[in-house]
This record gives C-alpha cells, structure tokens and sequence, in this order.
C-alpha cells in the first residue's frame, strides 16, 4: 500500500490560534485513493525545524509527502525555503511559477481584489521555487503549489488557505495523484450499538481487526447516559471502491455474528 505523511506548518496552528483542519480533509482524501496516511506532524515556521522533520520523513521513504502552510508573500511564509534547505537545493526564480503569480495578480485586479497587479518583491518570493521543482497551478489564490522529488519520494507543498489548498489538489495536483497513487478506492460502514460499556466489546473488537488485518475497526464511545450510545466503524482502502466494500463486508459479517452471540443488538 503507498503511504503518505502531511506536515502542517504554522505558528498559528501550534498557538491554537487557528484549528489545523486541513489534515484532516487531506487524510479523507488520501484515504479515497487507497492509501494510508502514517503520520501528521504540525511544526513552527522555522525553516531549519521544517527541513529536518522533511529529512527524516524522506529517510522513511513515504510515496508522498504533503506540506501545507507557508506559501504566501509574508516573512512567516517560508515553506518554500525549507524544503530547498531540506534538499540542499538553491532557490531561484521560477518561469512558470512566476507566470502564475502574474496572471493571478491581473485578475484579482481587474475583480478589485487588489489594488493593482504590480509584482511587488512580496509577491514575487511566492514565485521563488527550490531548483528541479514544478509549479502548480492556484486559480483561488496567488500561491503556487510546489512538486518535487527527492529520490523515490513526491514532496507536495500546498498553500495553508484551505480554499486554495482544496482547489489544488482536486484539480492542477491530480494529475500527479493519479499517476502516483492511482484512483484507488475506499468503504466504511459505521453502525450504532444498543450498549454503552465499551468494554463489553473489547475482545470482539480486536478478534475481528486481527483477522481482518486491512480493515480499520474502531469503536466510538461518548459516555454512559442515555443518547450516549457506542458507534463502531469499519473502513477499508482498495484497489477500487468494490474491493475496498468487500473487505469492509466480510468483517462487517463477523462484527455481526460476534455481537448477536453476546446479545449486544444494532441500532436501526
């Protein structure tokens, strides 16, 4: 299975200023193509820190490594020098980055976004790529997004916008998604229980994830009062959405069996 890591950049993120959501839509999306996302891991803007945490998230040789955060034009943005710092790689102006940046800023300006179109020494660090990185393409923002490789690894690097951050991945990054991951496939099944002591089910719980080994089964405990009741999910990643649905089908039989001998009944 390919696997994946996302490291959040963000002073903000870590001060609790702003809640870190993007992880969290990006490991629905991982999920949906088959893969298996191992590790998130939410770091300041030090670009010393962020190129270190790359480093040893490279030597775990993942198939992608996804960043989000530090793109912009602002002193803090600085992802992007990071990652160069990461691959010891110089940075420089980007033709097709700075194509970007440019066409972006006309149209903000002729929307009235922005006051006007000039490439300011603030916009144009949005344009300043590490060497061997392609551009792409951001019709939300005015940040590119970043794609490098280092080895057998893809490095993505997404804006921290979650607009922008969405509008890339979903279209000027699936190409390469699509290439690297495939289109995969994923299933889940969540199913409330008539029981609220979760430790009733321990045992079945882990008898069906060890059997079922690609099946992630998880229960879901809220407390002891009534409209408190267990959730247990099953969710599976595949090839394909079929396979992935008979894998989640298969434990889902046995869940049952194993519920119905305890006399724990499902919720309709």
């Amino acid at each position: 299975m390919k696997t994946v890591e996302i490291l959040a950049a963000g002073n903000e993120l870590l001060q609790g200023i702003v809640q870190e959501s993007n992880s969290h839509w990006l490991a629905k999306r991982i999920a949906a193509r088959g893969a298996s996302l191992v590790r998130v891991t939410v770091l300041p803007d030090e670009p010393p820190v962020v190129a270190q945490e790359l480093r040893a998230a490279i030597a775990r040789a993942p198939s992608l490594i996804v960043t989000h955060g530090g793109l912009g034009p602002t002193d803090d943005d600085r992802t992007r020098e990071a990652i160069a710092m990461a691959l010891d790689a110089p940075q420089a102006l980007h033709s097709e980055a700075e194509a970007i940046v440019r066409r972006r800023y006309a149209e903000l300006a002729a929307q009235g976004a922005v006051g006007d179109a000039h490439l300011t020494p603030a916009r144009l660090r949005m344009a300043m790529l590490p060497q061997g990185a392609r551009a792409l393409d951001n019709a939300v923002g005015a940040a590119p997004g970043i794609v490098v490789k280092a080895g057998p690894v893809t490095i993505v690097a997404l804006p921290g916008v979650p607009p922008e951050l969405f509008w890339i991945w979903e279209h000027s990054l699936a190409p390469v998604l699509d290439e690297l991951l495939g289109p995969g496939g994923f299933a889940e099944i969540t199913l409330e229980l008539d029981l609220l002591d979760e430790s009733r089910i321990a045992e079945l719980l882990a008898s069906v994830q060890h059997a079922h080994p690609r099946v992630y089964v998880k229960s879901r405990a809220r407390g002891f009062e009534a409209g408190d009741e267990i959730r247990v999910t099953l969710a599976a990643s595949g090839a394909d959405d079929a396979r992935a649905h008979r894998r989640v089908e298969v434990a889902l039989a046995e869940l049952r069996t194993g519920l119905a001998a305890v006399g724990i009944a499902i919720r309709a």
